[in-house]
């Protein structure tokens, strides 16, 4: 038997990291139990019920857990995904099992018709998939993936083979999607950004009008209660965009609705990281990567950051013009490689940028803490606006809410306007780690543990009773409790950020970005 071959026969076996043998009834094997139950032989479901099919950030978000069971189908997971990829970069947020009815999630593939109406940007004809994305974690997953077990990674060449597909899917966002000319990448629709529900979407969807209501049937009341769901207003409206950037041939920056988002472009940040760390490994230097990565953290910080509010807005690209944004605060961290010839940031979009920021405290704005770069006194005040009374971590919740807990469309139960996501919480407690915030890190973990678990790894639940929410069995949820297990209490760094943001010496540089 060549390596390959025996890489891959023990790969369903490997060791996990820290844990004792589980017991028949210990949480590590009820969260892999979900993993296995939504596994459909090459992608993991998020929901069998009520999400039938891949999706996109769910996949990789799974994959980082999956490495913990399985490097091998934490590998394919990611592998299935990005086969799916268009021809100019992107990756879209769905892709179709053609096993599944019709009628067993709206937007079906019917509605979308991406080989059809997507053909001009590349969708492929083989597989049918939506024609938007979301937010991009693939790269931060595949280096993670690849750390779980890098002989198996190397023998069957995973990361030499996504990566030239993660660097495209990064040039389609910093290019065709920097649709505000400051360098930060655009969402066009709300589903885009993940948080699909949230007040932070109000102003902009409430210049949409919705599509008509006898034009679409929500599969998604049939699995869920409609107090906890998007209203059909909303829906009608999320219709509405999704048709007319279908009808224009899924072309970017015409569209009514354009959003600059914290989380997003963090991610995107973070990944950038993740692809510089890639690079090494396949023999070039990731020093340039590295520097587009703080390039794009200083303009994070100079087009999102709001000092009133503490923590970082959303823009709204058709909203306006340059309104509640602070030249001085600008100024003061505008990076010293932010008016160079190669940064995507203008001299003038940085004082008079496009659009105005939304004045509503999503959890969205917290998320760049996972960013090693963020100027310190930025960071001191989102760990105070963490735990403050707008998101209450560590006094009035355990777990971060979506949305301000003060503000007026707050709702403990309605999908991104209040519950709290295993994911985002996820994520922040890498970011408090990455900050030295290791027991606030400790309290956030044993808090995602205990809830995700009881909770029977729910979507979403009450940020403050815990109730669960949604779709339970969830896939993320499980993934990710999992890969909290793997995290010993006390750790001073998160394993997300271990190696991944490092800068590599020039000495070890071998080659050009690729």
């Amino acid at each position: 038997m060549d390596r390959t071959a025996q890489l891959t026969s023990r790969a369903t076996k490997h060791p996990t990291a820290y844990d004792p043998p589980p017991t028949p009834d210990s949480p590590h094997v009820r969260a892999a139990r979900v993993l296995e139950d939504n596994w459909t032989g090459s992608s993991t479901v998020p929901s069998r019920s009520l999400y039938p099919h891949q999706w996109s950030w769910d996949s990789a978000f799974i994959a980082i857990g999956l490495r913990h069971l399985s490097p091998l189908r934490a590998q394919t997971e990611l592998e299935t995904l990005l086969s799916a990829q268009w021809g100019d970069g992107r990756v879209p947020h769905i892709v179709f099992n053609p096993s599944v009815p019709l009628d067993a999630y709206f937007p079906s593939p019917d509605f979308w018709r991406s080989s059809t109406a997507g053909r001009a940007a590349g969708a492929p004809r083989t597989v049918q998939t939506s024609g938007i994305v979301q937010p991009p974690v693939h790269a931060l997953a595949a280096w993670l993936v690849h750390c779980a077990d890098p002989g198996l990674s190397r023998a069957r060449g995973f990361l030499a083979r996504v990566y030239p597909r993660l660097a495209s899917w990064h040039r389609y966002l910093l290019h065709r999607r920097d649709l505000g000319g400051g360098g930060l990448a655009s969402v066009v629709h709300p589903w885009e950004q993940g948080m699909d529900n949230s007040p932070c979407w109000d102003a902009p969807l409430g210049r949409i009008v919705p599509a008509p209501a006898r034009s679409f049937r929500r599969a998604d009341l049939d699995h869920g209660a409609p107090e906890d769901r998007p209203t059909d207003l909303d829906y009608g409206r999320y219709v509405r965009l999704a048709t007319d950037y279908r009808d224009r041939g899924y072309a970017d920056g015409g569209g009514e609705f354009a959003v600059e988002d914290t989380a997003f472009n963090a991610l995107l940040i973070a990944s950038e990281h993740a692809l510089a760390r890639i690079a090494a490994e396949l023999g070039a230097t990731g020093t340039a990567r590295h520097a587009r990565a703080e390039r794009l953290t200083a303009a994070l910080v100079r087009r999102l950051w709001d000092p009133a509010s503490g923590m970082f807005l959303c823009r709204d690209l058709r909203g306006g013009e340059g309104t509640r944004e602070s030249t001085a605060h600008i100024s003061e961290h505008r990076s010293p490689t932010s008016t160079s010839p190669t940064s995507h940031t203008s001299a003038t979009s940085a004082t008079s940028p496009t659009g105005a920021l939304i004045p509503e405290r999503s959890v969205s704005g917290l998320v760049p803490l996972v960013l090693p770069g963020l100027p310190r006194d930025v960071v001191t005040s989102l760990l105070g606006t963490l735990r403050g009374p707008h998101f209450g971590l560590g006094d009035s919740t355990r777990l971060v809410p979506s949305y301000d807990l003060l503000g007026e469309a707050f709702d403990p139960h309605r999908y991104w306007r209040g519950p709290a996501w295993f994911n985002i919480n996820w994520l922040l407690e890498s970011g408090l780690r990455t900050h030295g915030e290791p027991e606030a890190a400790d309290a956030l973990r044993e808090a995602v543990l205990d809830i995700a678990d009881g909770s029977g790894f729910a979507e979403y639940v009450d940020p403050h009773t815990g109730e669960p929410c949604g779709a339970l069995g969830f896939g993320w949820t499980a993934a990710l409790a999992l890969d909290l297990l793997h995290t010993r209490p006390g750790d001073g760094v998160s394993p997300t950020g271990i190696d991944t943001f490092d800068e590599m010496s020039d000495e070890n540089a071998r080659g050009g970005d690729r």
